[in-house]
């Protein structure tokens, strides 16, 4: 508090200290400058942040109105997200037969149909292999000639496959 009133004589005296036309300067150079700090600090950054929005408005509705139009067709899309078909080729179908621990004596892919022969292959191993063909290829069966052999869990088999369509 004291303080405040040893700045206050001060002033008083620099200002008393003064003449009636240096007051009259000193007191415009302070309102010059307060209203150039005001300018500064408030209305320029105001001016220039509503000049930026004003230019960056058009674009904005532009970007608004192409995720509305792309929400609309993903909300119209299934909910089942699409499952691209494998490729079936005999190297792939010999892959996983071999990986059953099976052997094709013929192999023959038509389009979007396979049709193998198994001679003396295990029953269990063959429908082990259809289930992962059936999930992984999404082959699927259509016809199968099934011959058992006198050795037990042992065929014969002629089976086509069809691979399903995306749905």
């Amino acid at each position: 508090m004291n303080r405040l009133k040893h700045a206050q004589q001060d002033f008083s005296t620099f200002w008393s200290a003064r003449t009636a036309q240096e007051c009259k300067i000193l007191t415009a150079a302070t309102v010059v400058i307060t209203l150039a700090g005001i300018y500064a600090l408030l209305i320029e950054p105001a001016w220039h942040g509503r000049n930026q929005l004003t230019n960056e408005l058009p674009v904005l509705r532009q970007q608004l109105a192409q995720l509305q139009v792309l929400t609309r067709k993903a909300t119209s899309l299934p909910g089942k997200p699409v499952t691209l078909r494998p490729t079936i080729t005999p190297e792939s179908l010999e892959n996983s037969l071999a990986m059953s621990r099976l052997k094709a004596i013929a192999l023959e892919i038509t389009g979007d149909r396979v049709q193998i022969k198994l001679s003396s292959a295990s029953f269990s191993s063959t429908l082990e292999w259809l289930a992962k063909v059936q999930s992984a290829m999404l082959l699927e069966v259509t016809d199968a000639n099934i011959k058992a052999l006198t050795q037990p869990n042992m065929i014969d088999a002629t089976i086509t496959l069809h691979q399903q369509r995306n749905e």
